[in-house]
């Protein structure tokens, strides 16, 4: 069978850990699990990445921003995402296509309609089956990834220099699509327990896995 689970949330949240959890769980089922991350997971999109999270890139312009982050997806999904659902695997990606319209479109207040036509044409039409959502306050996350990035242990970009509200918006916007589409997202307290976080993903999984699977073949 084909699973495309994505994870979503601010830095900070736990996101690294959980997605590590969730693949060694499915793969103690038996399934062939690829991990993979936005921006970025191919050669190309790693070159964007280094480019739309430049700190030094200030004066990007918010369409030239969705256009690299959607240039990355169309180069993942192309090269990585779908051969890997062909073949029956499960594919765990960091970040996918919800990112775009929790940033840019509640974020930054583009036109959604506009997003979702970009979107389509960038991934094939293709959705995932699961979204994890680890809901964290941004003051929290924010301040978690400083201390991360000081201590030399992650990144500090771009986009976690922009405002608060700014990042209010984007979690918002989550929030928003979460409650639109419930049997395709799992919204999850961040600040439970690691323990807590990882059963609930495991519980929806088996839940998932006990329906007849979809197909993107």
């Amino acid at each position: 069978m084909s699973l495309f689970i994505t994870f979503e949330g601010p830095d900070g949240s736990g996101k690294s850990t959980q997605i590590w959890r969730t693949a060694e769980f499915l793969r103690g089922l038996g399934h062939e699990v690829l991990l993979t991350r936005e921006p970025g997971g191919t050669s190309i999109g790693d070159q964007i990445r280094d480019i739309v999270h430049d700190v030094a890139n200030t004066d990007m312009c918010s369409p030239a921003e969705v256009l690299l982050y959607s240039a990355s997806r169309a180069q993942l999904v192309h090269q990585v995402i779908l051969p890997h659902l062909k073949t029956g695997g499960v594919v765990v990606c960091d970040r996918y296509a919800d990112s775009t319209f929790a940033y840019q479109g509640y974020g930054r207040g583009m036109d959604k309609e506009a997003l979702r036509l970009i979107t389509q044409f960038a991934t094939q039409q293709l959705k995932p089956d699961l979204t994890i959502y680890l809901d964290l306050d941004p003051a929290e996350g924010l301040k978690r990834k400083q201390n991360a990035s000081s201590a030399g242990e992650g990144e500090w970009n771009r986009m976690d220099q922009l405002a608060l509200d700014f990042h209010r918006r984007v979690r918002s916007g989550y929030l928003e699509m979460a409650r639109s589409e419930p049997d395709r997202w799992l919204v999850i307290d961040a600040m439970d327990s690691i323990e807590a976080v990882s059963q609930a993903i495991c519980q929806r999984l088996e839940h998932y896995l006990a329906k007849t699977p979809q197909s993107h073949v």
